[in-house]
Parts: structure tokens; sequence; C-alpha cells
């Protein structure tokens, strides 16, 4: 039998494919009204007919409170067979032949026979199988109060097993507004599986959250500390290393006469001594981008080639330049050059370790229309002629984050004016080469230096993307969130809670934020106990720092308060999560090209709420994809996840991700075994911060784990195998977002590259070093007059500055003595 089933929108393709009839749906609706939530602390199986003993009501039909369901082009049989571990009865399902898809034998979807549910609690499934296949995962399914039934995750994947052996695994935390779930073994690939005794428990309970250790506003808030010792570099450029040290970029560092002077700088520091070490820089990586291989180094792209032209004539000039660092000797490696010149790229490391670049500017300044690829396996940049062009402008550091069936999905995100045309947010299918746009982003084009980041965890394919202003016309900057569900047939951004609001200093002191005054250069980081913190940034283009910060909530859409940085930070700033779950934070550069050298690091909430559990043992730091690796802790945990360090600059890390670890957990629970994610478009190979965190979000200081092969030569040796040397399973990829609402666009004709002005920076090259920013554009609030425009630059700390020739744009030469006020 060859079939292909697709229910309607909006569920995913991967939903149920059998409908209950209306009997059932009226039998079950009345148990409903008697129906209640299991017993706290229970630990008897909440599941009907876990056996398959009970049959259906008419002959041919599924066993009793199970259902057929799956989705795709594939061959397959359901057979109620006699090989049972207990009773008479088993459950067996076959794919003879596979395109796409899946099918599983589900717990049914109804009052009656789908377990009910307690948000926030977790639960231990449980089945015997055996199988002829690896490409089996149990997958889990949830009601939603309001939206109804829909695919949660896939928990764990089953090795081949010519005998029954029992295969275990808890659920994450239920979701707010779950009442019920359901479950079942998915087979995706040709083979089959036979399950039988299958059982659901609640996990008791656990204990009292400790006593604050802390002020009660270190535990609700945390608290920074600003650091005694200096950056000694002026950094754009953050990377923290897997051997847990932290790589942060100057080049020139904004500095024209540094540039001039070949003077570049990088500075390495370690947390576990607090020292600093300056590193030789070979050319000028200002501006560069970045991005963590999946052998542990960092690829370094681009640069600066020169400054803009005080004439106007040219504007930044990218470089080709790319280099690898080592953080094993610290140095640099020169790669082979890009095609051209990229002034801010984006990178984006891809599910086989390979990484795509986009945007930038070309030596000559213009907007750079061809994408480039770096191979892993050859440990170079592609001749352009083997990579998939569309010759798309896609801007400056556009947001490109990896989808779990390998497209890109821009985000909006970028840095410098407006979004790219049409909706400002689109997917790009690499393979097709086809862009489609995605709807419903709020005010596209005032999302310059806005943050975007993949919410914890990856497997369920949220995106949140955060303030932004527009440098060219300078509004004030905003407050805008928008939440995107990847996993949708047709997904499409939806408003979030607005930013919450701080304090800003104009020049005149700090004083609250009011109206709809938010913030660009924000940073945001994922924390190990699944929250976004979002911190510093400014309320105009280079100026006007923000003191604010917070705690987005992906399970509840909710922000709440987080202490300040005490230290301002706005443009060429960032933040990063270090491997003992603090934050760091460096830089800020204001238009008047000072910088600040004071180094802030945050202690969340979670480090005030008693002792933390720790790592005692890992079962080996070489990790690879489906496999199920043992870890011992000293204490019960709850939840376990991989954190991919950060890579960042100017706002933008798109390949920042948290992936869920679902736990199977073994006698008093200090053994648990990880069940890691088959799929390496959800986990890029590399190295990743593995953490465990308690039932009240405490996290372990993390132990350091690699995922995949790190070279093309250990795949080559047998890689693609897991224990054993049994076949591994193949990645387990969903076709979501696979009706989208706008049409795809085939590639644009081919041309050498974009109009860009050379004043994108947002900077009046009239005065002023290259490295000072009066904005072309000033603040709506800013009158069109000389003395209201030098007041604002005074208060501003701009002093006076020398005209760059004749030319007075803004009327600033009061005196017509060639200096700005």
């Amino acid at each position: 039998m060859r079939l292909s089933l697709r229910p309607p929108s909006p569920r995913p393709r991967q939903r149920r494919t059998v409908a209950l009839t209306a009997v059932v749906a009226l039998t079950a609706g009345l148990l409903a009204a008697v129906s209640s939530p299991a017993p706290a602390n229970a630990r008897a199986n909440l599941l009907a007919n876990p056996g398959f003993e009970t049959p259906g009501a008419n002959a041919g039909e599924m066993p009793d409170c199970w259902q057929r369901s799956g989705w795709g082009e594939n061959a397959f049989s359901f057979a109620t067979v006699p090989d049972a571990r207990t009773g008479t009865a088993a459950m067996r399902v076959s794919l003879t032949s596979r395109v796409s898809g899946d099918r599983k034998a589900l717990v049914s979807e109804n009052e009656r026979c789908a377990p009910r549910v307690a948000p926030e609690r977790q639960y231990d499934l449980s089945l015997w199988y055996k199988s002829t296949t690896p490409d089996v995962s149990i997958t889990l399914f949830r009601r939603d109060t309001t939206t109804g039934w829909q695919y949660w995750t896939d928990l764990k994947t089953l090795p081949v097993s010519p005998g029954y052996q029992r295969a275990e695994v808890r659920t994450p935390p239920v979701p707010p507004g779950t009442d019920q779930i359901t479950w079942g073994a998915s087979v995706y690939g040709v083979g089959s599986v036979t399950t039988d005794d299958h059982a659901m428990e609640a996990v008791p309970l656990p204990v009292p959250q400790p006593g604050c250790t802390g002020t009660a506003v270190e535990c609700a808030q945390g608290r920074w500390n600003v650091l005694p010792v200096q950056n000694p570099v002026r950094s754009m450029h953050s990377v923290v290393l897997h051997n847990g040290k932290v790589l942060v970029i100057a080049g020139s560092g904004n500095d024209e006469q540094m540039f001039r002077a070949g003077t570049f700088t990088s500075a390495v520091y370690d947390p576990a001594t607090g020292a600093w070490r300056q590193i030789p820089t070979p050319v000028d990586m200002f501006c560069a981008g970045h991005v963590q291989l999946r052998d542990g180094k960092v690829l370094i792209m681009s640069g600066n080639k020169g400054y803009p032209t005080p004439d106007g004539r040219l504007g930044y000039q990218g470089l080709r330049d790319s280099y690898v660092f080592d953080p094993a000797t610290e140095r640099y490696t020169r790669t082979n050059d890009m095609h051209d010149g990229h002034w801010y790229p984006s990178a984006t490391i891809l599910g086989n370790g390979d990484v795509l670049s986009f945007g930038g500017l070309k030596e000559d300044s213009s907007g750079n229309v061809t994408a480039e690829k770096f191979s892993a396996e050859r440990n170079r940049w592609l001749p352009i002629s083997e990579v998939n062009q569309t010759w798309s402008y896609w801007g400056l550091y556009p947001a490109m984050i990896l989808m779990q069936d390998g497209r890109l999905f821009y985000s909006g995100s970028h840095v410098f004016g407006n979004g790219t045309p049409g909706s400002g947010a689109s997917i790009y299918d690499y393979g097709a080469n086809t862009i489609t746009d995605v709807p419903g982003l709020q005010n596209k084009d005032q999302r310059d230096q806005s943050a975007s980041v993949l919410l914890p965890p990856a497997q369920d394919q949220r995106v949140l993307t955060i303030g932004g202003g527009n440098n060219e016309t300078n509004p004030v900057a905003n407050r805008l969130t928008d939440i995107i569900d990847l996993k949708l047939p047709s997904p499409r951004y939806q408003a979030g809670p607005p930013l919450p609001q701080g304090d800003v200093d104009q020049g005149q002191g700090r004083r609250p934020q009011t109206g709809n005054e938010g913030k660009m250069y924000v940073s945001a980081v994922l924390l190990p106990d699944g929250t976004v913190f979002e911190t510093g940034g400014a309320m105009h283009d280079r100026a006007d720092p923000v003191f604010s910060a917070s705690f987005f909530d992906p399970a509840t859409n909710t922000y709440r308060e987080a202490a300040k940085d005490p230290v301002p930070r706005g443009y060429h700033s960032s933040a990063f999560l270090l491997p003992d779950g603090r934050v760091m934070s460096v830089g800020d550069n204001p238009g008047n090209n000072t910088y600040n050298h004071n180094v802030s690091v945050y202690s969340p909430p979670y480090l005030f709420k008693g002792p933390r559990p720790r790592i005692t043992s890992v079962a080996g730091d070489r990790w690879n994809y489906g496999q199920t690796r043992r870890i011992s802790v000293d204490r019960p945990i709850a939840k376990a996840q991989l954190i991919r360090p950060a890579a960042v600059t100017h706002s933008s890390d798109p390949n920042q991700r948290f992936v869920d670890l679902p736990l199977t957990v073994h006698g008093d629970g200090t053994t648990v075994d990880l069940n890691v994610t088959s799929n390496p478009n959800l986990a890029p190979p590399g190295w990743y911060m593995l953490f465990a965190a308690d039932a009240n979000g405490v996290p372990s200081v993390a132990s350091w784990v690699h995922l995949g092969p790190a070279t093309a030569a250990t795949a080559a040796r047998g890689g693609h195998h897991g224990h054993h040397g049994r076949k591994a399973p193949a990645p387990r990829v969903h076709e979501f977002a696979d009706a989208l609402e706008k049409p795809a666009r085939k590639p644009l004709k081919k041309r050498d590259s974009a109009p860009v002005s050379p004043k994108v920076s947002g900077c009046e090259r009239a005065y002023g070093a290259a490295g000072v920013c009066v904005p072309v554009t000033f603040p709506a609030t800013v009158a069109r007059t000389t003395e209201a425009r030098c007041d604002w630059l005074a208060a501003r700390g701009f002093g006076r500055l020398k005209l760059n020739g004749t030319a007075d744009p803004h009327g600033l030469d009061r005196d017509n003595d060639g200096r700005a006020c």
C-alpha cells in the first residue's frame, strides 16, 4: 500500500491521519466531564491498553486507544501481531519503501485515551521494542487548550534491536496551556519496529526550592560586577573558545590612525585566571565575520580594506582575506581568499560543517551579491561557480539562522538602514536556490541592529527578534519583539510582548524611558535555564545608552526585569555566556569615537538559589548524532542541554542555539543517559557547552563535548556509525514550513554588485576622523539649527571637529574656521 496523506492547515504534515468517529468523540466528551488530572506523585501507568490486548471496536481497526499516524510519501503497514513480549498482542509498524515522512502508532488523541498532564510536570515514557532499522524515534505530541493537538518533539532514537529491549525517556517539562499528551514510536526508514508494554508515569514532584543565598534583589534580578582589569583592545568581536577562554578581536578598532599604522589587535581572556593576552593580528579584522568550525577552530572572514574617503567617493571597503584562529596555539593561519570583499558579512554553519556567507561590502564599497561557501571537507572557500547564487543583496550582517531541514531563515535583523525589500524576512532554500518571503515582521525598516535568536530549545524552531532602529532616518529605537514558529506549514511572525524599558542617558543624566522608547544594539544571550537574557543597547544611532536588561521566557512568552549593566553598552558591544553560567559583556563605541574598556560580568539569579548540581563524569567528550551518552551527577537533575558557544558581533550571532537533551534517569537520579538528536541541522557539528540543570533551573558548570565528526577523515573512518559499529540513524527531519504563503522567488539576473551609499554607516564624513560619527540625520527632536545640533553633539562629548574639506552639510561651522561647533 502506498499512501501520502496531508492534514488540513494549520496542522503540520506529521499530524495524525485517521480522524475519530463522531460516536467516539461524543463518548470522549462525556468522559471528559468526569476526568481529573493524575495524582501529583503517582507512579501508576497512565496509559489505557498499554499492551494492545484490547482490540478495537470493529474488525481490522487499531487496538483500543491506539491510532495510525504519519505523513509523507512511503509504503507502510500496521499490524497487530502475536509476537508479544507479554500477553498475546504487539504492534508492528513497517515501511517497505520511503521517499519522505514516517509512520507511527500513537496513543489515541481523545479525552478517554490520551493521558492528562499538568504544566511544568515531567513524565517518564517507556516501551519494549525490537526493530530492524535504526531510523526509529519516540515522538511526542501535546494538546494545547487553545489551538488543539500539535507535534511537540522527538525524544529518543532507538537503536536496532533483534530482540525485545526496554527504552525509557523523560519528557521535558510540560508547556503551559497543555492538558494532554500522546506519543509513540515513529519509523522513518525502511524496516519495522514492534512495540509492546508501553508505560507513562508521572515524575515525583521536586524538592522545594532552597532559600535565597543572596539579597532579595540578587535572587530576583541577578548581579553585575565590573572587573578590575580592563579589556586591552577596542574589541568589536567576541568568541568563546572550546577551552573556556574568550577571543576578542579589534583589528584597527574603528581607529583610522591605527589602520594607517598597520596596528591590528586581538586578545584572549582567561576567566579562570582573569588574565588577558594580546595576540598578533595579521590584517584589519575590524567588522569581519566569524563562526566556530566543526573542529573548534574559528573561521574569520573579510574585514576592513579601507576607511571611507573624506571626499565621500568611497565608503568602507571589504577585504577578501580569510583566516582561521586555532585556540590551541592562539595563532591566525591564512586560508584561501574569498571571491571578493565582504565587510560586515554573515556566517552560518550548516549541518555538514560547511559555512555559508552572504552580504557585506565589496572592495569598491558596493554591496556584495555573491554567496560564498567554505567547504569543511576541503578546508577552503569554494569558487563561486561551485556555489548556488541568487545574486541577491542581503545587506550587512544579515541574520541567517539554520532551520531543522537545512534551509536558512533570514530573520530581518541586520545592520544599517532599511531591511530587505518585501516583507523583510524570508526563507532561503540553498538546494532549490529560491527565496520565499515570510510575513508579519513589524516595522521591518527599523530593525537595524536588532537581535534575533533561535529560542530554547532548538527543537521548537521558534525565532525571537528584539528591538532595533535605523541609522539613516535615526528614529527613536523601538520596543518591538516578534516571534515566528517555523514548525507551522505557513509560518509568519506574530507580535510579542513589548521590550521592557529602563533608563536612558541623553547627555543630561539618566531618566526613565517613556512611551515607545526602546533600544537598538541589543545583546541577546541564551541561558542554561532556558531563558533569553537581553541586555545593553542605545536609543539612537551610536548615542543615548539605555540601561536595561530582562529575561524572556519562551514557555510563557513573557519578560521579567533583570539587573542593569552599570556600563553603557551600545555600538560595538557584545554579551555572551561563559561556561560557568555567567554572562560577560564588553565594548561600547559611541559616535564621538571613545571606547569603553570596562568589562562587566553578570551572575544570573540562578546562581543565588542554593548549591549547583555538578557533572561528576561524562562518558567521553566525542559525541555523535542519534547516540545516547551517559553522565553522572551529584544529585538529580531535571534538564540537560548543549549550548553552542558564542561568536558574536553587532548584536548578531545566528549560530547561537540551545539543544535539548532528553533524559533517561536511572536509580537514585545520579546516573543519567542523554539522548542526542539525530539531526545535525538542529545541532551543527562542533564543540558545545553541556549544562545540567535541576528542577529549580540552577545549572551546573559546563562540560565541553564535541558533537559530530571533527573532520572529513573522521567521518570516513566511521564517524557515521554509532556505538560498537552499529549503523547510525538517518537525520530525523520534518517537513515544516512547506506551504508558505508567498511564492518562491528564483535567482535574479547575474550582476556584479548592488549600489550602496558611501554613507551606509549613517555617519556624515564631512566632520572629524573616520571613526567619528556625526549622524547623517539628527533625531527628530533636534531642531534644524546650528545651535541645537551643536548642543546635541556637545552633550554627547563630540568636541570641536575638523571639517574634511569645504562641505558643511549640517551648517555646524559657526565661525567659518574649518571646525564644527
